[in-house]
């Protein structure tokens, strides 16, 4: 095991299918002045529509079936990302089942707290951990890789 610096001021991830746009959106209106202290990526609708109703800025990556979910995983496996709020549709079949998926596996290898609903990302967003840094502890994968 190691630990890793998550900073203070999180990188926040803003992900939703069609369906959940507008829950995120809401979301993130609750909570601006909180969300407004991190900094904010998104992938592309769901970034752009973050930002003109926020007035935040959200720096956005590909949409999703396009490569965006994709982008945020590496962006996690590179250490870039701390926190992802991605509320998904649970009832609608995706064309890029496959990379959601795979980003859900790299935030949990990567030990990346993750609310996929509104209550838990009510829950992250209160946790004292939320505004101050702490050290998370990681697999070492060096070892993991060397057997």
């Amino acid at each position: 095991m190691k630990e890793v610096s998550v900073p203070a001021t999180k990188r926040i991830a803003l992900v939703a299918h069609d369906n959940r746009k507008e829950d995120l959106v809401s979301w993130v209106k609750a909570h601006r002045e909180v969300l407004s202290k991190h900094r904010l990526f998104g992938t592309g609708t769901t970034g752009k529509l973050i930002s003109e109703e926020t007035g935040l800025p959200v720096s956005r990556f590909l949409s999703g079936p396009l490569g965006g979910d994709q982008q945020i995983g590496a962006k996690i496996a590179e250490g870039e990302l701390d926190i992802v709020v991605f509320f998904w549709d649970p009832l609608t079949a995706q064309p890029h089942d496959p990379d959601v998926k795979a980003l859900l596996r790299i935030a949990v290898l990567y030990n990346v707290p993750m609310a996929c609903n509104r209550s838990t990302a009510d829950y992250m967003i209160s946790s004292p951990q939320f505004t101050i840094s702490y050290e998370k502890v990681l697999l070492n994968f060096e070892l993991l890789c060397e057997s």
